[in-house]
């Protein structure tokens, strides 16, 4: 499914946050949401899966507004990888993921989808060992795996993640993006390192202070005019030789 933003601006506590933005996520993209702290990254995941309702125009989902969806309909078309989700620490690994089934159930309770979407999901994220544990007795990025293993049951056609690979070590920041690069879908990833969008994404939004500044893929975005104006720093650009993708070089900007 393909995601459209049109003319989108959001306001909360009387200030602007988002400023007329205007894409178009094609099915099957996988898309990597860059910017500062506070450019509006978070803000703006939120607003495409109605959690927040744009103060002007519109969310388009398989070409359908957010707003005139049912929550139930909505869950059936978009998984969230949050960084603050909210989950009840007192549930178990399996019941934390089970959750991500809930749009798939009838009134009476029955999942009709075939084999076990639950378990696969656990051992997808390489979470099954964990699976009769509290969520809160799991380190920072166990507890981020069991998170998107609920992502991954939930088995929507498009995912948005938000700093998905917060708590993570190298490794398992690889695992975690290949992992949603490899179902397929559309993806739509708010991340903090230059590098691994360049090696996962197709294409890349460049947020500032709200405004959407560039657009295209890593090659167009990742400069070191637009890194350097953005980010305040200064930027070499280089090609990682194990993987062929740009490599982001950055340092602090002579003074």
């Amino acid at each position: 499914m393909s995601v459209t933003a049109q003319d989108v601006s959001v306001r909360l506590a009387g200030q602007m946050i988002l400023h007329d933005l205007n894409f178009e996520v094609p099915e099957g993209a996988m898309v990597g949401l860059l910017g500062p702290n506070g450019s509006g990254k978070s803000t703006l995941l939120r607003t495409l899966w109605h959690a927040l309702a744009p103060s002007a125009g519109a969310v388009l989902v398989d070409g359908d507004d957010v707003a005139g969806l049912s929550t139930r309909e909505l869950a059936r078309r978009i998984g969230v990888l949050m960084q603050d989700d909210g989950t009840d620490p007192r549930y178990t690994v399996r019941e934390v993921v089970e959750t991500g089934r809930l749009p798939h159930r009838s009134l009476l309770g029955a999942d009709d989808s075939p084999g076990d979407p639950v378990g696969a999901a656990l051992a997808e994220a390489g979470v099954a060992e964990f699976v009769g544990r509290r969520i809160d007795t799991l380190s920072g990025g166990q507890r981020q795996r069991v998170l998107a293993a609920r992502t991954l049951a939930q088995a929507t056609p498009v995912v948005l993640l938000d700093e998905p690979t917060n708590h993570l070590d190298l490794a398992a920041q690889l695992e975690l993006l290949e992992l949603f690069r490899r179902r397929g879908g559309t993806v739509i990833a708010a991340l903090h390192d230059l590098n691994l969008a360049a090696a996962y994404c197709n294409r890349l939004h460049l947020l500032d202070r709200g405004r959407l500044v560039a657009s295209g893929p890593p090659e167009q975005v990742l400069t070191p005019e637009l890194i350097g104006r953005v980010f305040g720093v200064a930027a070499a650009i280089t090609t990682n030789p194990l993987t062929g993708t740009r490599a982001v070089h950055i340092g602090s900007r002579p003074t």
